[in-house]
């Protein structure tokens, strides 16, 4: 099936003043004006000297104290001295990807001074037979070998029958961890997760690794470490790039100063770390760009339990001091990772062929399952899939009677909160926005995937693939000194992506494509990629650059405009000197005279917040929106009616109260029989009114109401639709007038009664659903996504 064509989005034409130029030049402490930069920052927020300060420069910046988690980590931290006086046995509980696997060599590498051999232990749940978090079986297993405090990192917050059994046993648990929280506190020592603060809080968007860091940070300020905590700061970078958390505030902090540390491996003969020294060698990388992380260690770390399953002795590779251990430690995590890149792509071959039988037009989400699909790298092959398709992609094997699998998302659609509204389908469930794992029965399948797409169509999030262009630019700027603008936004991640270049005009010139054999078997050909020399009017000469997974015939002849990311690698730098290691790695490309245009940005609309404000009618010349919408194509008409007349738009409808689904259906029923038996007209406009009902609700409610003998039976002649029987469609204008009647003979069984009404019920908790967002959904959000 052909990949869809991404669209392209520009930024806003927006004029960057000198002074800020000049404002960036001097904190960056730059020799030219560094008007790429500035212009970037802009964008992104950064507009005054104070934001950039703390953005580009670790060392200005005051890190939050551990203290800012009150009394849990108070609790913590008591209970983890009462552990080293009284020399207790105390197992990190970790979990098998990278952020959980940097978070036991955290603990571990930061604890084992304080505690004599053999009482400071840790445990990773195996990925092929285990599930993430605490479990029945290994908690009795450590019970049996004298575990009396568990601490657990980037898990446990939601295993109360697990944390419940451990207090039988007689272990007491310190969960660190930023997953979901629980409705009621678990019954442990100390719950230690960054989702109890408010979104804005500078520690609300930590990993597993960084609060295990913020754990040990506490616990260096009542002991006397051997080891400075600085030391620590590679395995936080690792974990937090590696677990595509935001990089902001204490985050980006943590991945400055860590990255910093983690450059230090390959420039000493006895680095602190042998085992991370060695997976940068093998990876051909230096530590000093967050790239090294996430295309580099962090895919080597993960591999192993996507391989192998048992990937404890990925925590032994990054704390151990033999050197030649960790050599041979770090040469299984290449084959490991050789072995994941190769059955990643049998996978992505056996997915494309399924989604050739999947009608892209009318899926919101993709939905795949297969009983061949290792678990192991679903959630690489579905993010892969949700990149090209611009879909959301839920990838599941089929064991037996039940379904396992990852799910990525895109376009900024919080697959949690998605998943989450249909967990009475689900066995088990657990992640991000933008990452999760599930189980469910293979029964469930269908109804769970319809029940998402039919979410989505709901919300009115648009789908498909896209491609936020950052910035216009010429050959003749691509090299050290762009690269060296770009680099102050270092690191990037989530909320601060990778800039991608337009280069407009430009053509391609010796091209030539490489096939690179898997290394464990030499014969099967695994990869390609091509290489090529970019160039327009403002360069001849031509910059170089790859592009990954395809061949030198899949480039255009001729005139093209392409998006590139410009990068540095110092093993092309010793291949090509003349480039100093720089190159773009191509993203897109269009022919010049394809009729595919680039989306250009448009003017802003002005939509104006009034919501629950008596103001709101007060603004002169303006549309204004009174009734709380639904979805979101309720509120398009209005946004665009707006920017037609060039005049703003205000929301200026009242906060939801929402009534008792139950109750609403004896209001409905009441109303029914009052209509039938006066045998009144009425219209769905006046009782979408009366009960605060949208079409789709209303819709079930009628044929809720048919099934037990009402007759609902269209009175207006001139509406475009008809109503048959007792089956009314969803789809209903609010201009139609319908009379409703009673007949008992035509009532349905007490079973069709009851799946009619709880379809109603279901409706409407969506549409209360929907309101609450709605009433409570950020202006500029509103406006991101009706622009679209």
């Amino acid at each position: 099936m052909t990949t869809p064509t991404p669209q392209w989005q520009l930024p806003n034409d927006e004029t960057i003043s000198t002074d800020w130029v000049e404002t960036v030049q001097t904190i960056a402490n730059s020799p030219n004006p560094p008007k790429r930069a500035a212009e970037l920052l802009w964008q992104r927020g950064i507009r005054t000297a104070e934001q950039l300060t703390a953005f580009i420069a670790p060392d200005t910046y005051q890190p939050t104290p551990p203290a800012a988690f009150g009394s849990e980590m108070k609790q913590a931290v008591e209970r983890i001295l009462q552990a080293v006086e009284h020399q207790e046995t105390v197992t990190i509980w970790g979990d098998f990807d990278a952020d959980g696997i940097t978070s036991t060599a955290v603990l571990w590498d930061g604890l084992r001074q304080f505690f004599p051999d053999g009482q400071l232990n840790y445990f990773i749940p195996n990925r092929l037979t285990d599930s993430h978090g605490l479990s029945i079986h290994g908690l009795e297993a450590l019970a049996d070998a004298g575990t009396t405090l568990v601490i657990t990192c980037d898990n446990g917050s939601t295993n109360l029958q697990e944390i419940d059994h451990a207090r039988t046993l007689g272990i007491d648990a310190i969960i660190t961890d930023h997953h979901t929280l629980p409705d009621e506190r678990p019954n442990v020592v100390a719950i230690i997760n960054p989702r109890y603060f408010e979104p804005e809080h500078p520690l609300a968007n930590l990993s597993g690794v960084a609060v295990a860091y913020k754990l040990i940070e506490a616990l260096y300020g009542c002991l006397t470490p051997t080891r400075p905590l600085a030391e620590l700061t590679d395995l936080v970078a690792i974990g937090l790039i590696a677990d595509l958390v935001q990089l902001s505030d204490d985050c980006r902090y943590l991945a400055q100063i860590g990255i910093r540390q983690l450059q230090t491996h390959l420039t000493t003969d006895d680095p602190i770390r042998p085992g991370v020294a060695q997976l940068l060698r093998l990876c051909r990388r230096t530590g000093d760009r967050p790239t090294d992380i996430s295309f580099g260690i962090g895919p080597r770390i993960n591999a192993v339990s996507r391989i192998h399953g048992d990937a404890r002795f990925c925590v032994e590779l990054l704390t151990s001091q033999d050197p030649d251990r960790c050599q041979e430690l770090a040469e299984q995590t290449e084959i490991a990772n050789t072995r994941r890149k190769a059955l990643q792509k049998d996978v992505y071959t056996q997915v494309s062929q399924q989604l050739s039988g999947v009608d892209m037009a009318t899926a919101q989400v993709i939905v795949l399952a297969d009983a061949q699909w290792p678990t192991g790298v679903l959630g690489i092959v579905a993010g892969q899939v949700a990149q090209e398709y611009g879909k959301p992609t839920i990838l599941l094997t089929i064991d037996g009677e039940v379904a396992r699998g990852s799910a990525r998302s895109v376009n900024q659609i919080d697959l949690y909160q998605l998943v989450t509204d249909q967990a009475h389908l689900l066995t088990s469930f657990g992640g991000h926005p933008f990452a999760a794992g599930m189980t469910l029965p293979v029964e469930n399948v269908g109804v769970f995937a319809d029940a998402l797409n039919r979410q989505l169509r709901q919300v009115g999030v648009t789908s498909g693939p896209m491609i936020q262009v950052d910035l216009d630019v010429s050959v003749c700027e691509l090299g050290k000194e762009l690269f060296q603008q770009l680099n102050l936004l270092e690191p990037y991640g989530m909320g601060n992506p990778v800039p991608r270049l337009l280069i407009r005009h430009a053509w391609f010139d010796n091209t030539w494509h490489q096939k690179i054999k898997d290394p464990i078997s030499h014969r099967k050909l695994r990869f390609i990629k091509t290489h090529f020399l970019i160039k327009d009017d403002t360069s001849t000469a031509g910059f170089p650059g790859l592009w990954w997974g395809h061949y030198k015939d899949d480039l255009p002849v001729g005139r093209c405009d392409v998006v590139v990311e410009l990068d540095f690698n110092a093993y092309s730098r010793r291949k090509q000197p003349q480039y100093g290691g720089y190159e773009v790695r191509l993203i897109d490309v269009r022919s010049v005279e394809s009729e595919i245009a680039v989306s250009m940005a448009i003017p802003k609309q002005q939509v104006i917040d009034c919501r629950a404000q008596s103001a709101a009618t007060d603004v002169s010349d303006a549309l204004v929106v009174t009734q709380c919408p639904t979805a979101w194509q309720d509120l398009r008409p209005w946004f665009h009616q707006a920017n037609q007349q060039h005049a703003p738009l205000v929301l200026a409808y009242d906060k939801p109260e929402p009534v008792p689904p139950i109750e609403v259906w004896k209001r409905l029923v009441g109303i029914a029989k009052y209509l039938a038996r006066t045998e009144t007209c009425v219209t769905v406009a006046e009782l979408m009114t009366k009960l605060e009902l949208g079409e789709v609700a209303l819709g079930a409610g009628l044929a809720a109401l048919g099934s037990l003998g009402f007759q609902i039976r269209e009175t207006d002649l001139d509406a475009p639709m008809e109503i048959g029987g007792l089956s009314p469609s969803p789809l209903l204008f609010s201009s139609m007038a319908i009379t409703l009647l009673y007949d008992a003979s035509l009532a349905a069984t007490t079973e069709q009664q009851q799946t009619k009404l709880r379809l109603f019920l279901a409706s409407l908790r969506e549409e209360q659903f929907q309101r609450k967002y709605f009433s409570d959904v950020p202006v500029n959000v509103a406006q991101t996504v009706m622009e679209r």
